[in-house]
């Protein structure tokens, strides 16, 4: 049972994301954080009271650590197709390769 509950937390943590997934993270991170510095600013100014100001910030950037760290699903929507272990279809035998118009074979 605690191999069951190890392995579903290792999946949980184990999220992949491609690379639109890893510029829109950028991009909400970035976002976010902004917005959040610039209300926490305004309200910490306008009200005199730097104690919320930091309450502000604090509570928008754990907001935001809860929207970008965990591998959600809508950051993996183009998932990138790699070749497969081994290379080329093209046996071993037959790569060849071209120096200076030479082409040296494989032995």
């Amino acid at each position: 049972m605690a191999d069951q509950l190890l392995e579903q937390v290792r999946d949980l943590v184990d999220g992949q994301i491609d690379f639109e997934g890893q510029r829109l993270a950028e991009i909400l991170a970035t976002l976010l954080l902004s917005i959040v510095g610039a209300v926490s600013f305004l309200v910490g100014f306008f009200l005199q009271d730097i104690a919320l100001a930091l309450k502000i910030g604090l509570g928008g950037t754990a907001l935001t650590f809860l929207v970008i760290v965990p591998p959600w699903p809508f950051f993996n929507q183009h998932p990138v197709k790699w070749l497969p272990v081994g290379g080329s279809s093209i046996p071993s035998d037959q790569q060849n390769i071209i120096i200076d118009e030479k082409v040296l074979v494989k032995q």
